[in-house]
Parts: structure tokens; C-alpha cells; sequence
């Protein structure tokens, strides 16, 4: 591989506004892609892959290339100097490389590579975190699966199609996919793609969705007619499934307590030809209120670590601190406890993270039922999903009922 000046600048300016602005990589990406029309989708990939690259092993780059941040744009070429010998791509005599001991980056990232924190790239105290409530050998292989690129899974949209329609009409555009068993309205991408500038895309006939995620809205048992409120709902990837598992009919309240996101359901809600959600934005403890013993199925797809999904989202880990650990785990019990109170008696409820922590996802469950409030609900299952297990996000979900 032969390394572009323009593309290599693109991803050190990309990299100043992750590390150095604390920007979120994949707006940054966003921003990046835009940057010059000429780029084709191999130098577009590039870009992307190599600044999530660095993202992603930067503890293990940092070390090897005896920098620290704050880091300069000196020490950004040097990360990048390491990521490239590592790949073994021959570096051009350009005066950001002169003098990389190509041979000693190799002996320390061998030497290096014995160390968990620094094999899998992560901060010490999420390593401890993680042994302790998963064990030294599931916490080993979880993290060495969090640090492999995610697959493009897609989520068909039954009220405009099927999935072997969208297989067929995305073979046509020469993107091929494949069905994954256990995941009823999955679609994986054989080979990575930008969907997103297909019509099948801008027609509302898939959402790209990772298959743990797509287990949730199917845990809830949702029924056409339907009164189902998801309390959490952000931009929509959940709720719009929840829609056509309920073929448009009933009525899906969609709450969040940001309205932009609200408005980018809105859009994706539109697009997809989904007509039975109201959105509300959670502004006071009035919308709440009204709707308590009114709902069928409420999700709580509560806020959390995100420690399931360092795939997708690897700089998480970096911006990640103790304190939110803490503060994230109170928020999580008291969501449980004041939208559980929306459910109607004989109605279902599902708790929802993309952490793979107990503490956060079972212990939070039982928590719950041993409260005053959780002791009108029945514990009925959960599923608890592993990246280095199913090869997809880290998650967790259980479905409790309340009694009649």
C-alpha cells in the first residue's frame, strides 16, 4: 500500500479533534469524509479505518511510540508512524517519519502484547472493572472481541419489504448479504458498503442495526393495537422496529429527554413509512405521570457505559471516567423505578443496556424487584450477549411482567 500525503493529513487532523477536542470519532469522521469530492471509496475507507485504527489501539500506540498526551501533531505522526510499521506498510522518506525505529516497534509491541491492558488498549480502571464482575478469562476474550471491526448488519423493514426482496435488489446494486439464523430480520453485509447512498436506503426499506440490538424490540412481544411506550428512545432504531413488528398499528410513544433526537426519528419514522409514533420530549415528570397503568409494553432502553459496543464506538473507552460508572448506575435504577410505573397490570416491560457489565444489567434487574416498585413485576427472562460469543455488540436485556 502506498500512503497519500492528502489522506494521511486528513486522518492527523481527524485524530487532533478526537484526542485533543474530545470530538466523538464518528462525527469526526463524518466531517472528514466530506472533506474533498475526489475521494473515491477506497480513500474514503482509508481515512475511516486507519483514524478508528488509532482510536482504538491508541493506549497500545502511545506506549510503543513513547508519547503522552496531550499529544502534538509531532506525536500524532509518530502513533501513526506505529500503526503503519505494525501494518507492515513501507513508510515514504517524508520528514514526518525520518528516524521511526521500524525494528524496535515491533520488538515492544511483541513484548507489549503480553500485557492485557495494553494488548487490548484500555484504560487500567475499566480492565479492573471488567475482571471483577466477569472473571480474568470471559473479560480477556471479550475485550480481544471488542476490538475487532464491527460487521454491517441491516434490519429489514417489513412494512415496506422482505428480506429476500432486499437481498435480490441489494445484489443488484453489488452488494451482497447474507441471513444470520436466530435473527429473523437481519441482513449482514458480506463485504463493507456505504448503504447508505443506495434507493433501497433512502426508501425506508432498512435501518442499519446491529443483530444484538435487534433483539430487544423482539423480546418486548409486542402485538399489533398496542399501546407500547419506549421511555429512551434517542434517534429511533428500536422504536421504528418496534414499529413494524406491530405492522403500523396501535400506538408507539416514543420518549426521550433530548428533542434533537427526537426530530432525527421523526425523519427516519417518515422515511420509513412509519405512521403510530408520537414523540415527547421528557422535560418534567408530567409526561411520565400521564401515562401511568396506561401501556401495554414499556422499553427502557436505559443509558449506560456503552461497554458492549467499543466496536463501533472505540473511543468511548477514552472519554469514559469512574465517576459516570457511578453516577450512570443511580440513573439506571431510578429509570427503572419511575417508568415502570407506566405499565398497566398484565403488561410487559423490557430493561434494556449495551454494557456487558453485571452491575449494571442483571444486578440492576433484581435490584429493582426487591424495591417497593418492583414488587408488582414478575421476573420472566433475560438474555445476556457477548461480542466474543455471538460476534456482535456486547448487550443485555430481560423482560419482567407486571402482575394482574
Amino acid at each position: 500500500m502506498r500512503l497519500h500525503r492528502n489522506l494521511c493529513f486528513a486522518v492527523i487532523d481527524g485524530l487532533t479533534s478526537i484526542f485533543n477536542e474530545a470530538h466523538y470519532a464518528d462525527k469526526v469522521i463524518q466531517q472528514l469524509l466530506k472533506r474533498d469530492k475526489r475521494w473515491g471509496s477506497r480513500d474514503r475507507a482509508f481515512v475511516a479505518e486507519t483514524t478508528y485504527d488509532i482510536v482504538r489501539w491508541k493506549r497500545l500506540y502511545a506506549e510503543i511510540a513513547e508519547v503522552k498526551e496531550p499529544f502534538n501533531r509531532d506525536n500524532l505522526w509518530r502513533l501513526f508512524a506505529v500503526w503503519a510499521t505494525l501494518k507492515g506498510i513501507r513508510l515514504p522518506d517524508w520528514k514526518y517519519f525520518e528516524g521511526t525505529p521500524s525494528r524496535k516497534i515491533k520488538g515492544r509491541f511483541d513484548e507489549l502484547s503480553k500485557i492485557r491492558v495494553f494488548r487490548e488498549s484500555i484504560p487500567d480502571w475499566i480492565d479492573t472493572i471488567g475482571v471483577e464482575e466477569l472473571g480474568e478469562d470471559k473479560w480477556s476474550k471479550e475485550m480481544a472481541a471488542q476490538n475487532q471491526q464491527a460487521d454491517v448488519i441491516l434490519r429489514v423493514n417489513t412494512l415496506k419489504t422482505s428480506k429476500d426482496k432486499l437481498q435480490n435488489l441489494l445484489f443488484d446494486q453489488n452488494i451482497e448479504t447474507e441471513f444470520i439464523k436466530g435473527y429473523p430480520s437481519a441482513l449482514k453485509l458480506k463485504a463493507r458498503a456505504n448503504v447508505f447512498v443506495t434507493d433501497a436506503f433512502k426508501n425506508g426499506l432498512f435501518e442499519v442495526q446491529d443483530a444484538s440490538s435487534q433483539l430487544v424490540a423482539e423480546l418486548l412481544d409486542v402485538k399489533p393495537g398496542m399501546k407500547v411506550v419506549d421511555t429512551c428512545a434517542g434517534a429511533g432504531g428500536k422504536t421504528l422496529h418496534l414499529a413494524s413488528l406491530m405492522q403500523n398499528k396501535g400506538q408507539i410513544v416514543a420518549m426521550d429527554i433530548y428533542e434533537s433526537k427526537l426530530k432525527k426519528l421523526k425523519i427516519r419514522a417518515r422515511r420509513n413509512g412509519v405512521h403510530n409514533i408520537d414523540l415527547k420530549v421528557i422535560d418534567s415528570t408530567k409526561p411520565i405521570k400521564k401515562l401511568h397503568n396506561k401501556a401495554d409494553r414499556v422499553l427502557i432502553d436505559a443509558p449506560c457505559s456503552g461497554l458492549g459496543v467499543l466496536r463501533r464506538n472505540p473511543d468511548a473507552k477514552w472519554k469514559l471516567e469512574p465517576e459516570f460508572l457511578d453516577r450512570i448506575k443511580g440513573v439506571q435504577q431510578d429509570v427503572l423505578q419511575q417508568y415502570s410505573k407506566m405499565v398497566k397490570p398484565g403488561g410487559k416491560l423490557v430493561y434494556a443496556t449495551c454494557s456487558v457489565l453485571p452491575s449494571e444489567n442483571q444486578n440492576q434487574v433484581s435490584a429493582f424487584l426487591k424495591s417497593d416498585a418492583g414488587t408488582n413485576f414478575e421476573f420472566i427472562k433475560e438474555k445476556k450477549v457477548l461480542a466474543h460469543e455471538s460476534g456482535f455488540d456486547g448487550f443485555y436485556m430481560a423482560l419482567l411482567e407486571r402482575k394482574t
